[in-house]
């Protein structure tokens, strides 16, 4: 498991997020404030505080190839 702050834009960044997500099969959920939502759902990523740094947690093996294919939008 690993995790990072993203920030997703706008409606371009959330397409492309959960494009790149969705070519893995394991699970990626994010994290505003006290809610969870599945990073591959376009709607579950708009029902979120998008105003603010969301937290991304990676449930795989090979977290370090979605961590380098969504790097644009982690929060350094």
């Amino acid at each position: 498991m690993k995790t990072a702050k993203i920030r997703l834009g706008g409606v371009e960044d959330i397409r492309a997020f959960v494009n790149a997500a969705a070519m893995y099969e394991y699970d990626v959920d994010l994290r505003g404030g006290r809610y969870v939502v599945d990073g591959k759902s376009i709607m579950g990523i708009f029902s979120l505080d998008l105003s603010s740094p969301i937290e991304m947690v990676i449930y795989g093996d090979k977290e370090d190839e979605l961590i380098a294919k969504v790097e644009k939008y982690i929060v350094k």
